[in-house]
């Protein structure tokens, strides 16, 4: 049995765009560094750094 249907080789990060249209923040509503055609949740750099902050282990 093949598992390559759900290996993410890049870490979930969708691939940037070469030009618009860009996909929106789901969080601001901004223009993303990603393409529109990609599904799935896609943040703009601000938002994608301030929630690897929140998510980042304290200790």
């Amino acid at each position: 049995m093949s598992e390559d249907y759900c290996t993410i080789s890049d870490g979930g990060k969708p691939p940037q765009a070469d030009g618009p249209p860009y996909a929106e923040c789901v969080l601001c509503r901004k223009p993303t560094e990603y393409p529109e055609s990609d599904k799935g949740i896609t943040l703009c750099p601000v938002c994608e750094w301030q929630e690897a902050q929140r998510t980042a282990c304290s200790g």
